[in-house]
């Protein structure tokens, strides 16, 4: 690759305007002067890591040629790393950007390298999401059950002879909520929940395994001690046809609990407003308000603060996750995290740096919201935050067999209808290594505590057609509960990364049996999800994501991870099929943005914003006439045709 020799600046307005078109390769730097605060270029890597952008303030070559002294730059934004939490003014309104640093200095503080990559380390660590699960997805294997299920030719695993029976059911106590620290908030100090009786009553009690992080599928090894996990039969089922009636208006629990839980809580304020820079990843994010927690009233007189958390989704992602989209526990409830962002810092393709917000630069304030990385580059946000003391959530766990498993994922879609806001669910087959045993997971997490969730979690679990292998439902904090998607993905890095996703209106009955067909047939790694959308998604229509989309009954996604040196063309081909082909009768147009994969069609780019596209591409003509942002998912380039994905975005490894 040639490298163009740039002409010398004469001012930090001529650095920021001058473009080097596709001539820096990752990890090369260029020498930037201390005056110059942002630059651009629009490289290969520009597309959607903007964490891996450097400011370098050393000489540097660059292919064999000195840099100059004053050129175009790179900005780090994973420098950009400040936070703070701040309680509504008055009357109502925040510290904006602008004045931002007249006020608080934020409390994070750039780490170096080293710092960096060890803090990266232990954020892809889930475990704290729940220590059963963690427990039983890395120590010994479950016993096969020769009495329930099908026959072994219909089941995704091998035949394994049979030496013992169920065995006894351990008595598990989940981990009780943290502020991220370590330290217990005292929100769980009753008995577990998820502990089965003996027949005596008595619960009975099993040793728990130490965990194995080095394979993700242990639990599929059948050799050593067999050790039933925990079920719980606590609440009794209940109709799965039924309405569920008005939402709850009190999310933040109003009945007496054991001491220390936050059952009495009544926040002062209904939001806060939570300040970040780029840089931040998302876990950082959700453990600093975890720790920085706001006031409460409490009608005994006394209690702890209350945390508060900004509408993001599951962990892990990035702060791009706020101008993309973002679905996750809080969505039904407080709407996608778009619709929670009440302002932003960003660069332009000129090289302005400007505050959007709802009354400044109002166009790009409605365009950024959903296709943000096609028009700049953002470096702060501002976004609202809401009190969430505790939430009762956790998994359902049952092996996969293909001629039950279209009963359980009918059973969980007539479970949510009618399902107030506070509850979000899912249900995902994951696969496991081939003729192994796969898993379906029922994911739930109401917004509030146990006695106002435990009707949903009686709905859900009540269905008979297997055996659950481990019930872990309880209370928890928040933050934990961020860890619990990430956790049952198995992810782990060094891995290929493929996804596809799709909005649908309904889940009809052959798609679901035809879905269950297909899955049996998916590489180990592979999952399919199936989201409960709606509730406050519908309520916001000033963004540039449509309102078609958002009134989507389920949002689907294929999530697909294999091994560095795997070549199988079903990694990639089984998701295609099956939201494109399989799916397609009941598509509600494209996905959110912040569930486009890579390599997207372009058809399916623009099927994203439906009826918006059009106001959208005159905005992208109006801020970036040039299509400097074009390495993202932007589908057309500067003369408004159409190009392919791979023309634009890096290639897969």
């Amino acid at each position: 690759m040639s490298t163009p020799t740039p002409t010398k600046p004469t001012s930090s307005e001529d650095i920021v305007g001058q473009k080097y078109d596709r001539c820096l390769p990752p990890k090369l730097h260029w020498h930037v002067p201390t005056s110059v605060q942002f630059a651009l270029i629009p490289c290969e890597f520009f597309y959607g890591i903007k964490e891996n952008f450097d400011v370098v303030k050393t000489d540097r070559l660059l292919q064999g040629q000195s840099a100059p002294s004053l050129v175009t730059c790179i900005v780090d934004l994973s420098k950009i790393v400040g936070v703070d939490i701040e309680p509504p003014k008055e009357d109502g309104s925040y510290t904006s950007l602008k004045n931002l640093n007249k006020g608080k200095e934020a409390e994070f503080t750039a780490p170096n390298g080293k710092r960096r990559r060890q803090e990266d380390i232990d954020l892809r660590s889930y475990d704290m999401a729940s220590q059963a699960v963690a427990t039983f997805l890395r120590g010994p294997g479950f016993p096969p059950l020769p009495h329930d299920g099908p026959p072994p030719n219909v089941r995704r695993r091998l035949d394994v002879p049979s030496t013992c029976d169920s065995g006894p059911t351990v008595s598990s106590s989940p981990s009780p909520p943290s502020d991220g620290t370590g330290s217990s908030s005292g929100a769980n100090t009753g008995t577990a929940s998820t502990a089965a009786s003996s027949p005596a009553g008595e619960p009975l009690k099993a040793s728990v395994p130490p965990l194995r992080a080095s394979d993700p599928f242990a639990y599929l090894n059948k050799s050593g001690p067999v050790i039933a996990p925990p079920t719980q039969a606590s609440y009794p089922a209940l109709s799965t046809s039924r309405s569920w009636g008005a939402p709850n208006s009190n999310v933040y629990g109003n009945h007496p609990l054991p001491p220390g839980q936050l059952a009495l809580a009544e926040p002062v304020h209904p939001h806060a407003y939570v300040t970040f820079g780029a840089g931040m990843r998302q876990k950082e994010i959700d453990t600093y308000t975890a720790q920085h927690k706001l006031e409460a009233r409490y009608s005994n007189g006394a209690g702890e603060l209350v945390p508060y958390h900004v509408p993001f989704s599951a962990h892990p992602v990035g702060s791009s996750i706020m101008i993309l989209g973002g679905f996750g526990f809080l969505s039904r409830l407080r709407g996608l995290s778009i619709d929670n962002l009440v302002e932003v810092e960003m660069v332009l393709a000129d090289g302005r740096i400007v505050i959007v917000n709802e009354e400044e630069h109002p166009d790009l304030w409605w365009a950024i919201r959903g296709a943000g990385p096609t028009l700049g580059i953002v470096t702060r946000y501002k976004a609202k935050a809401y009190p969430v003391p505790v939430v009762f959530a956790g998994n359902l766990l049952y092996r996969f067999h293909r001629a039950t498993a279209p009963s359980l994922i009918k059973h969980f879609r007539d479970c949510v209808k009618g399902a107030p806001r506070e509850l979000y669910a899912n249900v995902l087959l994951t696969a496991g290594p081939a003729g192994k045993d796969s898993l379906v997971v029922v994911q739930m997490c109401y917004v509030g505590t146990r006695e106002q969730g435990q009707e949903y979690l009686a709905a859900l679990s009540s269905w008979d057609g297997e055996r659950c292998l481990l019930n872990e439902v309880d209370e928890k904090s928040f933050l934990h509960q961020q860890d619990s998607v990430a956790q049952v993905l198995r992810g782990k890095a060094g891995r290929q990364w493929f996804i596809r996703s799709a909005l649908i209106t309904s889940l009809p009955d052959d798609l679901i049996n035809e879905t269950v067909i297909n899955f049996a047939d998916t590489p180990v790694g592979c999952t399919w999800l199936f989201e409960l959308a709606g509730g406050a998604i519908i309520d916001y229509e000033d963004t540039c994501v449509p309102k078609t989309q958002r009134e989507a009954s389920f949002t689907i996604a294929a999530l697909h991870q294999w091994e560095m040196d795997v070549d199988d063309d079903r990694c990639v081909d089984s998701a295609e099929e099956w939201i494109a082909d399989t799916l397609k009768p009941v598509h509600q147009g494209g996905p959110f943005p912040s569930f486009l994969g890579r390599h997207e069609p372009p058809e399916r780019v623009k099927a994203c914003f439906g009826s918006n596209w059009d106001r959208l591409c005159e905005i992208k003509r109006l801020y970036d006439p040039t299509n400097v942002f074009r390495n993202s998912f932007w589908p057309l380039n500067a003369e408004g045709e159409t190009v392919e994905a791979y023309t634009h975005e890096p290639p897969t490894p």
